[in-house]
């Protein structure tokens, strides 16, 4: 029986190549792994790219795969698409088999036919493949194993893949399956690859064949093991074995749509705005509920912002269906349950995404109406005037303000024919801007040397030093600038790879180790060591006597007070991560870390600032766990077997199939490469030192273990000490005392205030009885600079009183802020009018104001021309009183 269901199709993708002898490998989270030049993973092979160049060695030749994938941002962005195609979307599922060496064209091939034809049972008659114009091998296997006719496997030079300017590639042979004349405006006799047929003839799989290694001048060099990449999106795929031409009518969409439909009292498929509305819905709460599984939370940077986008973009359209209180967070609650069992992160994670979502939707509900209104407002003012682009600064408040993310404001304005000055916006978002922008943290680098060690066949770095501070090695390389160099002379700052050593290498948030090389005639220190590419340990050095040359021998030694102060600040933060999990709850995550000699740095997801309370049960979890001395146990053992047990894994980093888990004590379990104590005794003591946010929904605690501690401890207890002795006290009794004389500041400041205000007030009347006569009427103005608005609208309330008939100004600057008050009291309210005479004088000290004809008050920022304002004002009494 073919399948039909999306969750048939999976399953009879992942039964057909494992009954062929392929692993099947589970799918990775979407951030990727260890991959700087990816935001996330948007394409089936991601997880493998290191295994394709050699980077990393794997125990099997063939794997297949339903991996989760999202293109929403860089070049792979089909955000703006979404819901108005029937193909496009920000979440996807990809299916995959892979070769690694094993084999290549024929069985890719065959395996493709006998799945699409035998498996899912697609009428033949409908299929046509395509080959790049020089691979003949491809078309013939095509003829040797299908009953395709020549005329349906066509040649196009497009069909050439490459990971990059260098490095694996080689042609490709794309299926595609022909929808019929409905995708054709009606007409039966439109060609494969011409525009009319880019909609009826969809693509289906692609299968890459890589053959090749092209160097940097182009030259194509035949591969020593040829290999298959595969893709396949289950999207298309369940649209076309249940009978539909729109991705969204399927099983994978429909649930998430007709659960809107019904909240919004509308039906799907009327077409127009509604079912683009319904669809991008069902789309972003896919994206939204798998971000978050996975680790990423809304945020106004990186990863973050980019769930922040597809949530608000999500909230908006809801908008636009009417739907005003919180709908997203059962949709993706939706998503949960249908995705749930091939996914287990997010059952894990249900509680976690329902909470996340929901606080999402209720912030932005809580501005969005205002930034609607605020662009409304806008929009109208553009129409008037016959402009069509919007002021980029005002997009940058709707943002800055209001939560907007820029397309959704571009998104909305396109809706009215208008759009919004990008450069005018990113001027505005510079000068506010403390930080660098999140995609600055994504920098591709240059890794061309060090892919080179690995292509030229220098044998990976032996690590030993999980038992051995010091070791014999061989140089094997020298780079200085990202270049070979056959030896480098003292003085010299030299990237050293050895064959073997003690130096752990920057990752997981450790610190790389430092320390020296020794050998006959020669020395240099050590002061990092990083991994950049493959399994090749570079330490960073500087050569301080001799000349170290490739070849030499030499002891390769850590610094073993440094790591060994590492280790303690490393099984500690293993310690806080469960604790603060214990306090907390499970939403926390690790969202980074830094573990050097002198502190530890850990960074998790949490919405809210650590109570004091709760800080100090974390420090009493951790110090519970050193003072029982338990020992920290390392155990190697396949990926599978370690989530089963507990352990807990971050999605940034790069696990093989066989991993290393740690067990610090008898409850925190995790997986790690890092370096550790013996027993969480070794630890000391631990305390935190510094708890802050460091962007939205994410934590920073700062700590220190050891002597650190106790330093750290120290210093502050002699502080306190120093205090109490100032104050004349005991330190038990500090608090109260420093109450007291807060209370007793508090008193005198109030007191000093109320005398400050009464000698103006003694000031100001004495020049109200110099007030001049106009018109039969009393004008007087009043300067009281240094005074608060509410203070001087008091004393003008006052001073009246004590004109009779007639007006009075009184105006100061406090700082930068200019305030002014107009009072009419008796006879003059019949002539003058408060309102319109601050209203008047408010311009000159770039401020604006009003009010009622008795009092009026305005504000302005420009205290520089306050003196301009008693002449002003007296011209404009006499000018009222004619």
């Amino acid at each position: 029986m073919r399948p039909t269901t999306a969750a048939e199709i999976r399953k009879a993708f992942v039964d057909f190549f494992t009954e062929r002898g392929h692993r099947h490998v589970k799918s990775y989270a979407l951030i990727p792994p260890s991959d700087p030049t990816l935001f996330f993973v948007n394409a089936g092979m991601v997880q493998f790219k290191d295994v394709f160049v050699g980077a990393r060695q794997v125990d099997y030749a063939t794997a297949v795969t339903t991996q989760k994938c999202l293109r929403v941002s860089g070049k792979h962005n089909d955000l703006e698409n979404v819901g108005r195609t029937a193909r496009h979307h920000t979440f996807f599922e990809m299916l995959g088999n892979f070769s690694f060496g094993d084999y290549f064209k024929r069985d890719a091939i065959r395996y493709a036919w006998d799945f699409l034809t035998g498996v899912c049972g697609l009428d033949v008659d409908k299929l046509h493949v395509s080959v790049h114009p020089e691979d003949d091998e491809a078309f013939g296997l095509w003829r040797e194993h299908s009953t395709l006719p020549a005329e349906r496997i066509h040649r196009d030079p497009d069909n050439f893949w490459s990971m990059g300017d260098t490095g694996p590639c080689g042609p490709c042979s794309e299926i595609y399956i022909d929808l019929g004349a409905a995708m054709s405006g009606g007409k039966e006799d439109v060609a494969f690859g011409t525009p009319e047929g880019d909609q009826r003839y969809l693509e289906l799989w692609n299968l890459v064949f890589m053959q090749f290694d092209r160097a940097a001048d182009g030259t194509m060099t035949p591969l020593p093991k040829p290999s298959i990449d595969t893709g396949a999106g289950l999207e298309r795929l369940t649209a076309v074995l249940q009978g539909k031409l729109n991705n969204y009518d399927t099983d994978l969409f429909l649930p998430m749509i007709q659960q809107v439909a019904k909240r919004a009292g509308v039906t799907y498929g009327a077409g127009g705005e509604t079912d683009v509305a319904l669809r991008v819905i069902a789309d972003h709460s896919r994206a939204a509920a798998n971000l978050i599984a996975d680790g990423v939370y809304p945020d106004n940077e990186g990863r973050g912002y980019v769930l922040r986008r597809v949530m608000r973009r999500a909230i908006r359209f809801g908008r636009i269906l009417g739907i005003t209180e919180p709908f997203l967070v059962d949709t993706t609650a939706t998503v949960v349950d249908l995705l749930g069992d091939v996914y287990p992160e997010l059952a894990e994670g249900k509680d976690t995404i329902r909470r996340i979502v929901l606080q999402e939707e209720t912030r932005f509900g809580r501005t969005i109406q205002a930034g609607l209104k605020r662009l409304g407002e806008e929009a109208e003012r553009l129409a008037q005037s016959g402009a069509k682009v919007l002021d980029g600064r005002v997009a940058f408040e709707l943002y800055d303000t209001h939560g907007f993310p820029p397309d959704l404001t571009s998104l909305i304005l396109a809706e009215k024919g208008l759009s919004y000055d990008h450069a005018g916006f990113e001027a505005a978002m510079e000068e506010q801007r403390e930080r660098a922008r999140a995609a600055s943290k994504f920098g591709t680098g240059d890794l061309t040397a060090y892919q080179e060690l690995v292509e030229t066949g220098v044998p990976a770095t032996r690590f030993v030093g999980y038992a051995e501070d010091t070791v014999a090695a061989k140089v094997l390389a020298l780079l200085v600038e990202g270049a070979s160099v056959p030896q480098a002379a003292a003085g010299q700052r030299v990237e050293v790879v050895l064959d073997a050593t003690p130096f752990y290498a920057e990752s997981g948030g450790q610190v790389g180790d430092r320390g020296t090389l020794t050998g006959e005639g020669v020395s240099a220190h050590v002061s990092d060591v990083q991994k950049p590419f493959g399994d090749h340990s570079v330490h960073v050095a500087t050569v301080a006597e001799g000349t170290l040359k490739v070849g030499d021998l030499v002891a390769a030694s850590i610094d073993v007070p440094a790591r060994d102060a590492t280790r303690r600040n490393h099984s500690a933060t293993h310690l806080l991560h469960d604790a603060l999990r214990k306090v907390l709850g499970d939403h926390v995550r690790q969202r980074g870390s830094m573990v050097g000699p002198a502190r530890l740095r850990f960074d998790f997801s949490h919405t809210g600032g650590m109570t004091d309370t709760e800080i100090r049960q974390v420090e009493e979890l951790v110090n519970a766990r050193v003072v029982a001395n338990e020992p920290v146990e390392t155990e190697i053992l396949a990926m599978d077997d370690a989530i089963a047990a507990g352990a807990i894994a971050f999605f940034e980093e790069k696990y093989g199939d066989t991993v290393r888990m740690l067990r610090v004590g008898s409850e925190s379990i995790e997986l790690c490469g890092g370096t550790h104590a013996r027993a969480t005794g070794d630890i000391g003591l631990f305390k935190i030192v510094g708890e802050a946010a460091i962007s939205s929904g994410v934590r920073r605690v700062e700590a220190v273990t050891g002597m650190e501690a106790v330093h750290w401890v120290q210093r502050r207890d002699a502080a306190v000490r120093a205090i109490a002795d100032r104050l004349n006290v005991g330190a038990d009794q500090i608090v109260e005392r420093v109450d007291r004389l807060l209370d007793d500041r508090k008193e005198l400041d109030h007191a000093l205030s109320q005398a400050k205000l009464e000698a103006r007030r003694a000031m100001a009347m004495g020049k109200v009885a110099q007030a001049k006569e106009i018109g039969g009427l009393k004008a007087a103005f009043v300067r009281l600079d240094g005074v608060p608005g509410k203070d001087i609208r008091s004393l003008a309330e006052a001073l009246k009183d004590q004109l009779g008939s007639g007006a009075i100004l009184v105006a100061g600057a406090d700082g930068a802020k200019v305030s002014l008050v107009v009072a009419v009291v008796g006879d003059a309210g019949k002539k003058l009018h408060a309102g319109k005479i601050v209203g008047d004088l408010a311009p000159i000290v770039d401020g604006r104001g009003g009010g009622k004809p008795d009092v009026a008050q305005a504000g302005g920022a420009d205290a520089s021309r306050l003196g301009e304002l008693e002449g002003a004002f007296y011209d404009k009494v006499s000018a009222a009183l004619g």
